[in-house]
């Protein structure tokens, strides 16, 4: 295990702290279009990430977790989402296009989101001094939300969409050795919520999801906070979900984070105050072998003049210590 980044540098000085704090890996993609992206583009900026000491591992698809509705998505492949062809078949050669070029310039893998509906949240708790904490509480949302431009979206229909791209996809995958890293749905709502039935956003959904097509390239981006947010009782059953993905060589990133409350109620935390003991965590992820990348994720918004870089900053000092408490040596 090895401790990564997924922050979008906003300068040099950005990768030069990142260096200093000892983060040798990173999750990050070129700020060009994804259609014009080329083997020499990519080496490029993988050559200008490594100049810093910091290894590209990981980067990104044009699937989003935004909302199919939002800018960001439209500038993407919606047409898989949709399940609209001949539209969607021209989305996937670019997706086997991406492969392809991850192979050539050695990235290990990539990342990407199966989303509809984006991430779904509510008003803000407010959290320890006076911090904001990401939150969704099914009591507080609009019942009455308009669905997505993708209209009614059922089981069936999504669960067709999904095999549909996975049967294309991961057989390029599986012959570039790059591996496919889904996140789940955040959160987990009612079937049919704004038209929607979120078949990635339960632990059921995610081990149907990783047993379509079979291939050791063909995984998850274990969300340590989705998962939770999926779960009764998390601070019991998350290990659990650990363990099932992770003896079947499923997991392929974790973004290692935290939340205080259960499915449906609560509210993202710093790592070291939520409902999940993170010590025990991690020591599950040692239990299953685990060897990629932990990124923290979602932290509160702080005060000062740099609130991100120091809510990371005690991320990575965090999940530093917990790797030293159980011995963990980044390989």
């Amino acid at each position: 295990m090895y401790i990564g980044t997924q922050s979008v540098a906003r300068n040099d000085s950005d990768y030069e702290v990142w260096a200093q704090l000892g983060i040798k890996h990173i999750t990050a993609s070129p700020s060009l279009p994804w259609n014009e992206w080329t083997v020499e583009k990519l080496s490029s900026f993988r050559e200008k990430i490594n100049s810093f000491g910091i290894e590209l591992d990981m980067i990104s698809l044009p699937l989003t977790p935004q909302s199919i509705d939002s800018d960001h998505a439209k500038s993407g492949t919606r047409n898989i989402l949709y399940g609209k062809s001949p539209e969607r078949d021209k989305e996937i050669e670019l997706i086997c296009n991406i492969i392809l070029i991850a192979n050539k310039v050695g990235i290990r893998a990539l990342r990407y989101n199966m989303n509809l509906v984006g991430i779904l949240r509510t008003k803000d708790t407010i959290g320890r001094g006076g911090s904001k904490n990401s939150t969704f509480r099914w009591k507080d949302a609009d019942k009455n939300a308009p669905m997505t431009s993708a209209g009614r979206v059922s089981e069936d229909e999504y669960w067709e969409r999904l095999d549909y791209f996975l049967e294309r996809v991961v057989p390029v995958a599986t012959e570039n050795r790059v591996q496919l890293a889904c996140h789940p749905h955040d959160p987990r709502t009612p079937p049919g919520y704004m038209g929607v039935d979120r078949v990635l956003g339960t632990v059921e959904g995610m081990q149907k999801f990783v047993q379509l097509y079979e291939s050791p390239y063909h995984g998850i981006t274990l969300c340590q906070g989705s998962f939770s947010e999926m779960l009764e009782e998390p601070s019991e059953e998350i290990f659990d979900v650990i363990r099932w993905f992770g003896s079947r060589d499923k997991i392929f990133n974790v973004h290692f984070r935290n939340i205080k409350g259960k499915a449906l109620d609560f509210h993202e935390t710093f790592p070291d105050e939520g409902s999940v003991n993170m010590h025990k965590a991690i020591q599950t992820y040692q239990e299953v072998g685990y060897k990629y990348m932990l990124q923290p994720d979602h932290v509160p918004i702080i005060s000062g003049p740099d609130p991100s870089g120091v809510a990371f900053g005690f991320s990575y000092g965090y999940i530093r210590g917990l790797m030293d408490a159980i011995g963990e040596t980044e390989n």
